[in-house]
């Protein structure tokens, strides 16, 4: 959208949630501090406006940018209620995007408001860099909308090369698709941490007693079976089988049907001192969490893909994540209350904690910030680029 003669490039950034903004922000401030020739900035909507998920706005404020908000309410637990969300959004960023003038949109992932983020640049020509594509989780609708975003998108960012291989598989010119590893993982081995003490005390709960568990469980979007009320009252059922635990429970996201996980876990805690139920962590807060916890229970993409270098046991919950490359760290479970007590038990065994040390983690990569950065600035470089073309294999 800038003249074509101009410098500087206008790079916008848009988050949803408390975790893609985890996941985004170190590549936005670095750009934004060692990159003259791009101006960055950011768009918040969805999650990050919504004080009952903890009004994580902040957390980009506190990184130093003032966001764009871009309101996309919710109105109702249903699918439906999504859909009609997910209008409003592409809408937003319509009003966005005309007022922010971008060059270039960078998004991450695969929720349903993506979608309408893609879909609002894709038809005003600005031209997408989409991190995580070319993954697969069979158990959510994220998994389709993933792989529309990749074919809205110019330039891909993937955590490894099988993801890497699909992306291109999907039509996309090899040349614009980058293994540049997990930047999550970068943040996992990176970003400053606060002390268990510091920690306890910013929590005003103690993690001192017993193992501990950090526990995140999301509305399986494509699961036809129990209710997600249900599939949770399960993992919660398991958690008891172990009061020695300590359980930090985190809410899910906004996905159809999570105001009735929220509720399960609010009565959970509310009856249980060894448990907490927090609205967001944040960044920092959650992997200094997960750096003092003995293993991590649930259905997140966390799990699988920043948890590992932690070296620590993920219990994957579920179907949710089926199909994501993982390391020998994460032990797949059904849902029921046995089957996941089961794998509980098998995290806190003296087997797994001896494997722990030499499991390394698939989306590990020693130098993804700088293979970020490097391909954004390359990438705005050489604007304006060409119509894509389908690449056949």
């Amino acid at each position: 959208m800038a003249d074509s003669l101009c410098s500087v490039h206008r790079v916008v950034f848009v988050s949803s949630t408390r975790a893609d903004w985890g996941l985004l922000s170190p590549l936005a401030r670095v750009l934004r501090d060692g990159a003259p020739e791009l101006e960055v900035s950011v768009v918040a909507t969805n999650m990050h406006l919504l004080p009952e998920y903890g009004m994580t706005v902040d957390e980009i404020r506190h990184d130093g940018f003032e966001p764009l908000c871009a309101d996309m309410r919710v109105e109702g637990s249903d699918e439906a209620s999504r859909v009609r969300a997910l209008a409003r959004c592409t809408s937003a960023m319509a009003d966005a995007f005309e007022s922010l003038r971008p060059d270039i949109v960078v998004l991450l992932g695969d929720r349903y408001e993506i979608l309408g983020v893609a879909s609002a640049a894709a038809l005003m020509n600005i031209p997408i860099v989409h991190i995580a594509g070319g993954e697969i989780s069979e158990g959510a609708v994220d998994d389709s909308i993933r792989h529309a975003v990749t074919k809205l998108s110019t330039l891909h960012l993937t955590a490894t090369e099988a993801y890497r291989r699909r992306v291109i598989q999907l039509g996309e010119d090899p040349s614009r698709v980058i293994n540049t590893g997990a930047i999550g993982v970068w943040n996992a081995l990176h970003v400053a941490r606060l002390s268990r003490s510091e920690l306890e005390h910013d929590l005003g709960f103690s993690l001192s007693s017993g193992p501990v568990a950090v526990v995140t469980y999301h509305p399986a979007t494509l699961d036809s079976g129990e209710s997600p009320a249900a599939r949770v009252r399960e993992l919660l059922a398991a958690l008891d089988e172990f009061p020695e635990l300590t359980s930090v429970i985190t809410y899910p996201n906004n996905d159809a049907r999570s105001e009735e996980i929220i509720a399960e876990i609010q009565n959970y805690a509310a009856a249980r001192p060894r448990v907490l139920a927090v609205r967001s962590l944040g960044m920092r807060r959650y992997l200094s969490l997960l750096a003092c916890a003995d293993l991590c229970a649930g259905n997140s993409s966390s799990g699988i893909v920043e948890v590992p270098s932690f070296h620590i046991p993920t219990v994957d919950i579920g179907m949710r994540q089926r199909g994501r490359i993982a390391a020998e760290s994460v032990i797949h479970c059904g849902d029921s209350r046995k089957e996941i007590a089961g794998a509980i038990r098998y995290a806190l065994s003296p087997e797994m904690k001896r494997r722990l040390p030499e499991i390394a983690n698939p989306y590990y990569k020693a130098d993804t910030l700088d293979l970020q950065v490097r391909a954004v600035r390359d990438f705005a470089a050489s604007l304006p680029c060409e119509p894509k073309k389908f690449y056949d294999i």
